[in-house]
Parts: C-alpha cells; structure tokens; sequence
C-alpha cells in the first residue's frame, strides 16, 4: 500500500521569487504540432477500439518527427517547393483475436483532420506527406489491457509532479499565444501565422515579453509594408498585455528582423509555420502538460502526448499531478503554493503509485498538522476517481498542449 507523504516547503513561492521565465510554443509551432497530432490520434485510435472491444487496447503513438519542407518565399506569395514530412511512430494494437483495426487508416485521417482544423493556410494532402511507422506492441506490455481489472497495471516506471497555482507571468505568457491564434486577432491580422513562440522573463515587477511569430508572405507586398504591420501587431500585442497584468510590461517582436535586408531580414513563411521551410518538429520538445514551458519549476521528463490514457503513467500521472496539485490549492486554505509528485511501478495498478509526494509552501501562521489531513484526502479522493480522469483523457476533455 502506498503512503501519501507531506513535507513543508520553506521558500518563497515563486510569485514572490526576483526572476521567473515561462515559454509557450504556439498551436503552428513544429513541436507543438507533433504533440497535438500525436494525440488526436490516440484519441481517435482509443474510441475505436471502445467502439469495437469496450477497452482502449495497448498503443503509444508518442514518437512523431515533423520534417520541414522547402518553400521559396517571395512578396505576394511563394510557393511550397517540397512538402513537409510527418513520420508518426511507435506502437498499437493491429489485431484482437480476428479482428484487424484499421490502424494507419485511423492514424492519416485523425493527422489530416488535425491540419486541416488548425492550420488555416496548410492543405493536409497537398503540403504534407505521411509516413506510418507504427508497429505492434511487446506481448508483456499488450497483455496488461486484457487482464479485465478497473484499474489497469502501469505500462511504465516513471514519475511525474505537477504544481498550483501559475504565476501571473505563466498565466499571461500562455494567455498572450491563446489570443495571437484566436480567432479575433487572426481576423484583425490575418497576416500572422500561427506559428507563435512567447518567452516571458520576470524581473521583480517588470515582465518582458519575446515573441516569435510567422508573418504569411501572401499578405506581404514589400518590406515597408512587412515592417508596418509588425510594428501595428507590436501594438495590439502591448496593449492586449498592459491591459491584463500589474506588472510594467515590455515587448519585443521578431527580434532577428533586419530592414535592408529584404526577404532574409524579415520572419515570413508561406503557410504560417516554420515547418513549412525553416524548423522541424517532435512530440515532448514543446509545452507541459499545463500548456507552457515553466523553467523555474520542476517538471516530468516524459512527452504526454500520444500516450495510451488508461495504463501509461507518463500520460496518466502527468497530468493527475497537476490536477491534484489544483485541487489541494483550491480546496485546502493556508496554502500558497503546492508541488505533487507521483511514481508508479510498471505492472502495479495506476491508482497504487509507489509514492505519492505533496510539497507545500504554508502560509504565515498556518500548521502543517491543520492541512495534513485534508491534503491528503483531496489526493486520495483523486487516485479513487482515476477510472473517471481516465475516461476524460480518452474523450478529449483535457487540453494537453
């Protein structure tokens, strides 16, 4: 039986720490596109194996390779030289007893279906190829989803931790990308891609923002006119932040940018994504699980996406930490800031980890021994529900990256 094993943190949280930097790669970027497709197609492999067998069935679709294509870009519009390359690997269930499950049919529709959604300039058919790697999983790893228990065995021996709460600075570094590729800025600016890379640096009271983001060539018509709209989006991006936090606010756009040099000295693509000339991409290279790159924070080593959501932990208890770390914030008073850490053993049960670890930063006056029991109710109350949280991941309730 597993213990659920407190310590009290004796440092400032991080909100009150002199320096914090937080990244966010946004939806065009090539790491991210990895791990979104990635996903959707275990989404979509795990619903079809509900619909045939009832379970989800081994697979982990979590080792996708973006390869960039070539374009020339040009004012007006380039055009696409080579299309990129999707390479989608690893494993799944190819066969229960005769049935055979259409797996790399599953896989190319979901990956095209994704693109097509998501990338607004990016034809699915005509600037991607596909490569299928998927293969069929190891007997011992593809017989724990037979063995008809309501919480499956591990499928690894990993560990995760997850924290509460973000930062204003996390918060609004996720929150800047979400509104470059929302729809509502990409009506007012249509010229951005949705490529969009944000790196935020804290520095007492000051918040610095860098931002990468493609501009599309087709709405391009000479560097004058690049450099205009950049510097009308520099704006929009200015006031969007100074509006939302209390921190003084900065913001650098496209920093590589050089005028007089024509199109090398200007951030352009023809589809809105690096990947379409410029930059490849890989499923784990990208956000955590919570939607941003926390360099200040612990995190888990393991690339969620892709990852089956009834027996792999790395998928399973990267995320629960992080909702078990929300709810102990939320619901436990005389907490500033909490980290959980959960390691499984492969082949126990999920909601039997090996250890369960909860760190908290307590309030001036509080105890450790008032928020003891309550924390580690709240946890416990999580690992009981992991058949439910499970459920979830398989219905695409849970926003990953």
């Amino acid at each position: 039986m597993f213990e659920i094993v407190l310590d009290e943190l004796r440092q400032k949280p991080l909100q009150e720490q002199r320096t914090e930097i937080c990244e966010r790669k946004g939806l065009g970027h090539p790491d991210t596109i990895c791990d979104a497709i990635a996903d959707e197609i275990s989404r979509e492999l795990s619903r079809e194996y509900l619909r045939r067998f009832g379970a989800v069935m081994h697979h982990n679709i979590d080792k996708n390779l973006l390869v960039a294509g070539d374009v020339e870009v040009a004012f007006g519009g380039g055009k696409v030289l080579k299309p990129m390359l999707l390479v989608i690997g690893d494993r799944a269930t190819f066969t229960v007893g005769d049935e055979a499950i259409p797996v790399e049919e599953i896989a190319l529709k979901a990956s095209k279906e994704w693109v097509k959604k998501n990338l607004r300039l990016v034809d699915p058919e005509e600037h991607l190829r596909y490569q299928v790697e998927l293969k069929r999983g190891s007997q011992a790893l593809a017989d724990i989803f037979v063995r008809k228990e309501r919480f499956l065995g591990a499928n690894d021996t990993s560990a995760a931790v997850g924290f509460a709460p973000m930062t204003a600075t996390e918060q609004v570094v996720r929150n800047v990308e979400f509104y470059l590729n929302g729809p509502s800025f990409k009506s007012d600016f249509p010229e951005t891609g949705e490529d969009v890379k944000v790196m935020g640096l804290r520095k007492d009271d000051e918040l610095h923002l860098t931002i990468g983001m493609a501009f599309v060539d087709g709405y391009i018509n000479s560097e004058p006119e690049y450099f205009r709209l950049k510097e009308e989006v520099l704006e929009e991006i200015k006031e969007y932040v100074g509006s939302r936090v209390q921190f003084r606010v900065s913001v650098d756009l496209n920093t590589a940018d050089r005028p007089g040099r024509g199109i090398a000295g200007m951030y352009l693509t023809v589809l809105g994504t690096s990947a379409d000339g410029g930059d490849c991409g890989q499923v784990g290279r990208g956000n955590r699980v919570n939607g941003i790159i926390p360099l200040n924070r612990p995190t888990c080593s393991e690339a969620a996406c892709g990852k089956n959501p009834v027996s792999h932990v790395g998928k399973i208890y990267n995320i629960l930490t992080y909702r078990m770390a929300e709810e102990v914030y939320r619901k436990v008073p005389g907490i500033k800031e909490v980290y959980v850490w959960l390691l499984s053993q492969i082949g126990k049960p999920i909601n039997e980890p090996k250890v369960v670890s909860a760190q908290l930063v307590l309030e001036p006056n509080t105890r450790m021994m008032e928020v003891a029991e309550p924390v580690k109710e709240t946890i416990q109350a999580e690992l009981d529900g992991l058949d439910v949280f499970c459920r979830e991941l398989v219905e695409g309730k849970v926003k990953l990256c």
